[in-house]
């Protein structure tokens, strides 16, 4: 696993740890409790090997415990990401970005879907940057970017949900992301008229169904 350094500035100086590159994005993430650090040490200049003392420790961590200080740390401060790490990141979201256009775009000249490689080729041209986020949330811009290539657009559905008031607040995150309009009622529940990707759709239903415990009302709408 490669390593990189972890830094914060806190109290007035700089500390350092080297840590798992993977393991320490998946701790800042939440998503794991723990990862390696290189050498059980904490640094206030790795590269020249100088170490803080156990009062400046103190006085910017409350704790001079090297495994909690090089969790706040990484919690707190910044992991510094490697060349090799964000080109492995980039050719990933270009994959899904590729993916997601492959099941939900067509050609609005024929209705017909593109081939991966000409979708590929698209988005290459365009140069577009991807961002480190859900490719759903970048769809927009990805479109816009492609379309001065290659003609394309989203087939998508209209579907009109109701949630119980219940669970509005659990489930607003999910159709906020694909939502056109959305209606108060007296009840307390909501209304909202989405506009889905096709192949999302039954990822969404699967989604809605659980978040709800299956009482929320879908109804697919004709286009007009």
């Amino acid at each position: 696993m490669p390593t990189t350094i972890a830094r914060i500035k806190k109290a007035g100086k700089h500390f350092e740890v080297i840590v798992d590159l993977e393991e320490a994005l998946k701790f800042k993430r939440g998503e794991s409790d723990s990862f390696e650090i290189e050498g059980d040490r904490i640094f206030t200049d790795h590269k020249k090997g100088l170490v803080p003392s156990q009062e400046d420790l103190k006085n910017a961590f409350g704790t001079t415990d090297v495994g909690e200080i090089a969790k706040r740390i990484v919690k707190e401060g910044e992991v510094l990401l490697t060349q090799e790490y964000r080109s492995e990141e980039r050719e990933k979201k270009f994959k899904q970005a590729v993916d997601f256009l492959v099941r939900n775009a067509v050609d609005p000249q024929t209705g017909n879907p593109h081939t991966a490689e000409r979708i590929k080729n698209a988005l290459e041209q365009s140069g577009i940057n991807l961002k480190n986020a859900p490719i759903e949330s970048q769809i927009k811009e990805i479109i816009e970017a492609v379309s001065k290539i290659l003609p394309i657009k989203i087939k998508t559905k209209k579907v009109k949900v109701i949630i119980p008031p219940i669970h509005v607040g659990r489930a607003y995150g999910l159709v906020s992301q694909y939502k056109e309009q959305e209606e108060w009622k007296d009840d307390g529940s909501l209304e909202v008229v989405l506009n889905i990707p096709q192949g999302h759709l039954m990822d969404f239903y699967e989604k809605l169904n659980s978040m709800t415990k299956g009482s929320a009302i879908a109804e697919e709408l004709k286009e007009e």
